[in-house]
């Protein structure tokens, strides 16, 4: 059907022309508004007006907030807020800003809270220790924890969480390789594997997923005995034997790990405190350093069990090393899951033949 304008009475033309001098033409379909420059920097001006307040808020030194980028302040104030959601102003939070650098220093790693949906809560500035990564950096990777891990993630480490999850209070432990900077990696040869040791806390009653996190102690897996930064020595005891593996001395510190005193082990066979099911590991490790027939440190180093005093049995990781007519053996408690975890990594050199 054809329309006719009012005034001259022909079909109206898309331009409108016929209009009295003055009528304004309203906005059609076809021809939406279109935004100004002005309009466009009058946007932008307001957006970072309201960025600058965010980053203003942050709890962080001015130098740090003039280096952070859109995105940084973006993902910092995202964290805040969580925090904020999880533990109110009235509710002091059990690991936050408060805890000084010293007393961070003092941990074997660094302090991590999840939200129940996997969302980052906190995590501690001495994670740069750790991953070689501040936490700004580490946040760029993402908002949940599944972000900071590197590559594909195990179901195990779903099943754990919701496993922590279903029943508040139980500890879990996981294994994951978590992203580092290129520093790192080249340091360690590899992104970092860490222990991720913690449980879910409900934080106010009643209970519910919006006022439960998970609290955890990130610890890294010690891949030999000189990365001294990223483990306590208290978790290390060293022993040195004959060339048969008879002890001739140890640390006092044994009698903390396996409950043995010095003067119990010094004359004994190392073999006698293997787990029968290792001795074949523990043998092959022992030719491959007694003789030299080792390829690299790698030949060294071994993961087995060996029995308490109390008739229990521990995991140990074992570095050995031949000096002169001796070998000495450093030795580091393990989680039985980083032992599964280095088991299924077994360097083929330490493998029996």
């Amino acid at each position: 059907m054809t329309i006719f304008c009012s005034h001259c009475h022909r079909p109206l033309q898309a331009e409108m022309s016929c209009l009295p001098r003055g009528t304004k033409q309203a906005p059609s379909a076809s021809r939406p508004f279109r935004s100004t420059k002005s309009a466009s920097k009058a946007r932008r001006d307001q957006i970072n007006a309201e960025l600058q307040a965010l980053r203003s808020l942050l709890p962080i030194s001015a130098q740090e907030k003039e280096r952070l980028s859109y995105l940084h302040t973006m993902a910092l104030v995202c964290l805040r807020l969580r925090g904020a959601q999880l533990f109110p102003p009235g509710l002091a939070p059990p690991a936050g800003p408060a805890l000084g650098t010293e007393l961070l220093s003092l941990l074997p790693g660094f302090l991590l809270v999840l939200s129940a949906d996997s969302k980052l809560v906190y995590i501690s500035e001495n994670v740069a220790q750790v991953l070689g990564l501040s936490v700004v950096e580490l946040l760029a990777q993402g908002d949940t924890f599944f972000d900071i891990l590197d590559g594909q993630v195990g179901e195990d480490v779903h099943k754990k969480l919701l496993l922590a999850q279903e029943e508040p209070g139980r500890e879990v432990t996981f294994i994951s390789e978590m992203r580092t900077s290129k520093a790192f990696r080249l340091q360690h040869r590899g992104n970092r594997v860490v222990a991720v040791c913690g449980r879910f806390v409900a934080l106010r009653w009643p209970p519910s997923p919006s006022t439960t996190a998970f609290l955890a102690l990130c610890t890294p897996v010690v891949q030999s005995p000189t990365d001294g930064e990223a483990a306590s020595q208290d978790d290390i005891f060293q022993s040195m034997h004959l060339l048969d593996m008879m002890f001739i001395d140890v640390t006092e510190s044994v009698t903390y790990h396996l409950g043995y005193g010095r003067e119990e082990l010094v004359g004994q066979s190392w073999y006698s405190l293997l787990h029968p099911e290792d001795a074949d590991l523990a043998a092959a490790q022992h030719r491959a350093v007694a003789l030299g027939a080792g390829a690299g440190p790698a030949a060294g180093t071994a993961v087995l069990r060996v029995l308490r005093k109390d008739r229990a049995w521990t995991w140990l990781r074992v570095w050995a090393r031949r000096d002169g007519g001796c070998i000495t053996c450093t030795c580091r408690c393990l989680r039985e899951e980083e032992a599964a975890h280095l088991r299924a990594r077994q360097p083929r050199a330490a493998a029996p033949p």
